[in-house]
């Protein structure tokens, strides 16, 4: 497969997505909400989670799943969490190094996230030098979440002139991503596979699909060979 288009001579910003991109969480997402699901006489993950609505974050599909009891069972579901996800998250192979080497570029780094920020904070530091990232944005920080645009509009204001494809990136592994992506002119790129094994959609031609950071970064750095490719 050809890679084309990676060139970060006019790269201003590159956004990622959090969980499954940045960071692999969903095996510690997976125990904690099996660990509250009994206690609502709701059965397993696998199955419950079919009941989710694709548009939405983990947390805004908690009234599709708990109904009533949705805000006391995401409380309960955040404490169970916070004790046990450090023993499952780690970064995603290579992903730092992507980030080491778009920052030497001159790329304002961002993190473009639906999860709750107080998780968000808390995982933050457990994985990542904070300093590699500009900006975070979590869920309902923005007008809109992903897949709407304004999440991203959001992100990048002030640090891109404009959004286009050459311009703003945004790095995700779900069609949640890449629609938020196209929505708002940037270029979609789409790492790994996404964590909800979502159907592929009929979006492909306009969505850069990469296997994985360590295939990213080899095209990254086979692309950018010469000059130093710093944005004044």
């Amino acid at each position: 497969m050809q890679y084309k288009g990676f060139s970060v001579e006019k790269l201003q910003v590159a956004a990622f997505d959090w969980d499954n991109t940045l960071v692999c969480s969903r095996e510690a997402l997976v125990y904690s909400i099996n660990q509250i699901l009994p206690l609502y006489g709701l059965p397993a993950w696998e199955e419950v989670k079919n009941r989710r609505d694709r548009n939405l974050s983990f947390r805004d599909n908690f009234p599709r799943i708990f109904g009533n009891k949705a805000e006391e069972a995401y409380e309960k579901y955040r404490q169970v969490y916070l004790k046990y996800a450090p023993r499952f998250l780690k970064t995603a192979d290579a992903a730092p190094d992507v980030l080491h080497f778009l920052q030497s570029k001159g790329v304002k780094i961002i993190v473009v996230s639906n999860k709750d920020r107080f998780l968000f904070d808390f995982e933050l530091p457990l994985l990542y030098d904070s300093n590699l990232f500009v900006r975070t944005v979590c869920g309902h920080e923005a007008a809109k979440d992903k897949p709407f645009p304004e999440q991203l509009e959001f992100a990048a204001a002030g640090l891109a002139d404009e959004i286009t494809p050459d311009k703003v990136w945004m790095i995700g592994d779900s069609p949640m991503d890449s629609r938020c992506a196209l929505a708002a002119g940037a270029k979609a790129v789409r790492i790994g596979h996404p964590i909800w094994d979502t159907a592929e959609e009929a979006e492909s031609d306009a969505v850069s699909f990469v296997t994985d950071f360590k295939l990213f970064l080899r095209i990254l750095r086979e692309q950018n060979a010469c000059g130093t490719g710093q944005n004044i």
